[in-house]
């Protein structure tokens, strides 16, 4: 028999920051007490699929500036962020690079792609 565990979290859907309490047995959520509808779905995601955005930046040859920003799509499930991350520091983009360009996709089989958060020029282009 599983035993109840209760766990507080703070909900950051909304500037509110509602406390969440969440009573829980295995995978089983026997109560959620939060501030709104939200807050209740905010709490099952962090607690089975916990994800995050993340934002970064990327090596650029004969670019402008020598790094581009960049972010992913949606957001990208925590446990494998830095593995994400390690794979982001290796890259390296051709300039000239466009706003919304993918400069990764289907990053690690998620399904998500990073994207490029400007627009940059090759060097020669000034």
């Amino acid at each position: 028999m599983s035993q109840l565990e209760e766990i507080e979290l703070i909900c950051v859907t909304c500037p509110k920051g509602c406390k969440l309490d969440i009573i829980r047995e295995g995978d089983t959520f026997v109560k959620i007490t939060a501030g709104c509808k939200r807050g209740k779905e905010y709490a099952r995601q962090e607690l089975t699929d916990p994800r995050r955005m993340v934002a970064t930046t990327v090596k650029v040859n004969n670019g402008l500036h020598p790094l581009v920003p960049v972010y992913t799509a949606s957001a990208f499930p925590k446990p494998k962020i830095y593995e994400l991350l390690s794979i982001l520091r290796e890259l390296q983009l051709d300039a000239p690079i466009h706003i919304n360009q993918v400069v990764l996709a289907d990053a690690l089989g998620t399904g998500i792609d990073v994207i490029a958060s400007r627009d940059l020029p090759a060097s020669s282009a000034i």
